[in-house]
């Protein structure tokens, strides 16, 4: 009898050959006091961990195949950079001096710490790196507790065609498992903003990720199906199901691989209108994905790396240098910067150290452009070094998590004195620099007329719109299956925003999760909306679904959609339009 199990597809493909349960001995972390006379030794052991995990990830680093995106090399560069970091280092080696613990002992109090500080963050990007600094710990760990590697970090690994079972990986665990030729991955923790999910979209693994208690479920060395694409694992298969999954995984890689025929091809409908389409950068590594693409420009680009695992915040030189090079790389497509958006539950510059009351509620806290307004020492910085990126190129400046018009006008205020400064200095800058809002509050969507009067362009960003709109956090599993993009609330919500940006003249965008999802597409063009902005990786299946859509057909969608009364009828309306390719 076959067995499904069901999670998150966070890579799509398929994937058929034999489990690999990957067994994490948990690590017991002793605690005692050092003798006086050995702290010397003690933090010499701890140093040497530290340099022995830098080797096995310089290690690693060479195993990348040259021809991979330049991210994944990106990825292990951070882990490399986070063992120099003194918020995890430094701390460590004080308790071991101070307080006479052992190395392991203070290493795990300071991940504990940080760990929590990454967990209260409202940003689901920013909340996933807690896992990269678990990871990080977890191998100086191991080489102070003297644990074997594990088997797909040896030499003689042999897992060429193995499904991986496991809690959770790190970014190196994924790469050298690309490297040893696995099939595909399952893991019972972890989203779809982690390092590690990035990755295996980047390396074209098929992944799934929460997906609990398959270990329970799943034999060492058994036979498994991966659908990554519709999050399903299928154990105990007949030969009947085997043979439908071998011939969907060739037809899904002849439909994948004949994509990028579409990369300089135009997005533009069979009935002739022309449709937007740019990408979302989380790092920089991201720009050689947007350009392999073929993509419009850059409709989100995301500042938040720039001030993360460091002392100090960036300095108004250094922002100006990223946000330059950007512009550079992309030559005149436009670069649309989404000014910062953290959470008051870490204030940039205090290396992770609060100096407030924990919020009870962070997701609605103070952050974004809340925080950015209360501490202009930070904002103006940011705001001075994207004017003056501007005179480089078409450079955007995008305002997130607006919620009423005051904020707004705070905003362009700051923008107003800083020309003025920037004029007395001498410096040049675009002086019609474009100036965008986010609409992810439901008040702003509800508003959004107001906000279309005073900015350039609006662009809609649905994984925090449908939160709030649903009242649920996307990241919680005993909720986020009441996240739903097809809720007729927030399909209202969407409709309003775009026709709000259409009275006033101005480019509505969409740079959300929802616009890169294919199933939607289609429902997206009927709703009017004309410009996507999307993970580099959707891109050219966006533009063949695009390409293949005729606007006058799908006058009906968008009224049948608005007209429903649940997510479930609205999903059986657009499964009516759903191109067959998709």
């Amino acid at each position: 009898m076959t067995l499904a199990l069901h999670g998150l597809g966070i890579s799509r493909g398929i994937a058929i050959g034999p489990a690999h349960i990957v067994e994490r001995d948990q690590l017991d972390i002793p605690e005692y006091e050092i003798d006086a006379g050995l702290i010397d030794d003690e933090i010499e052991r701890l140093k040497e961990a530290v340099m022995a995990a830098q080797d096995q990830l310089r290690a690693i680093r060479r195993h990348v195949p040259a021809a991979a995106a330049t991210e994944i090399t990106a990825l292990i560069d951070a882990h490399l950079l986070m063992l120099d970091d003194a918020a995890l280092i430094h701390e460590p080696l004080r308790l071991i001096r101070e307080q006479r613990r052992n190395a392991e002992w203070a290493l795990k109090s300071q991940r504990d710490a940080l760990v929590r500080v990454f967990e209260e963050m409202d940003d689901s990007y920013l909340r996933t790196r807690r896992d990269d600094v678990a990871h990080v710990v977890n191998r100086i760990q191991r080489i102070l507790l003297k644990h074997s590697p594990l088997r797909h970090e040896q030499p003689d690994s042999r897992l060429t065609g193995y499904i991986i079972f496991a809690d959770d990986l790190t970014p190196a665990d994924t790469v050298l498992m690309q490297h040893h030729g696995i099939a595909a991955f399952v893991t019972e923790y972890g989203g779809p903003t982690s390092h590690t999910s990035i990755l295996a979209r980047s390396l074209g693994i098929p992944a799934i990720v929460g997906l609990h208690q398959a270990h329970a479920y799943i034999r060492d060395e058994e036979p498994v199906i991966v659908d990554g694409t519709r999050g399903v694992v299928l154990a105990g298969a007949d030969p009947t199901t085997l043979e439908f999954y071998r011939s969907r995984r060739e037809q899904d890689q002849r439909y994948y691989s004949g994509l990028i025929r579409l990369k300089d091809a135009t997005a533009r409908t069979l009935d002739g209108v022309r449709i937007e389409l740019q990408a979302n950068v989380e790092l920089p590594a991201d720009f050689d994905n947007v350009l392999r693409v073929g993509a419009d420009g850059i409709g989100l680009y995301r500042t938040e790396f720039l001030f993360m695992n460091r002392d100090v915040p960036p300095d108004e030189d250094e922002q100006y240098r990223n946000y330059l090079g950007a512009v550079q790389v992309l030559g005149r497509m436009p670069v649309t910067i989404r000014t910062l958006d953290l959470g008051g539950d870490k204030e940039a510059g205090d290396a992770g150290r609060r100096t407030g009351s924990l919020a009870a509620n962070p997701a609605l806290g103070l952050r974004a452009v809340r925080l950015c307004l209360k501490k202009p020492a930070l904002f103006r910085p940011q705001l001075r070094a994207i004017l003056r990126a501007s005179a480089a190129g078409d450079v955007r400046l995008m305002i997130p998590m607006l919620s009423n018009t005051q904020e707004m006008e705070q905003v362009l205020g700051l923008i107003d004195e800083i020309r003025t400064e920037l004029r007395a200095e001498g410096a040049a800058f675009n002086p019609d620099l474009p100036v965008g809002g986010m609409i992810e509050v439901p008040a702003a969507a509800v508003c959004a007329d107001i906000f279309a009067r005073q900015l350039d362009f609006l662009s809609i960003g649905t994984n925090d719109l449908i939160q709030y709109t649903m009242a649920i956090d996307r990241v919680n599993d005993e909720v986020n299956y009441l996240y739903d993009p097809l809720h007729p609330a927030v399909l209202r919500l969407v409709h309003g925003v775009i026709a709000a940006g259409s009275d006033a003249g101005i480019p509505v965008a969409m740079c959300g999760e929802m616009a890169g999802d294919v199933r939607y597409v289609r429902l997206l063009l009927a709703l009017g909306l004309r410009c996507f902005s999307v993970h580099p990786a959707s891109l050219l299946e966006v533009k063949q679904i695009i390409m293949a859509s005729d606007l006058g057909e799908l006058g009906s969608l968008a009224q049948r959609a608005l007209a429903a009364t649940c997510g479930a009828d609205v999903g059986a309306i657009v499964e009516e339009y759903r191109p067959v390719a998709a």
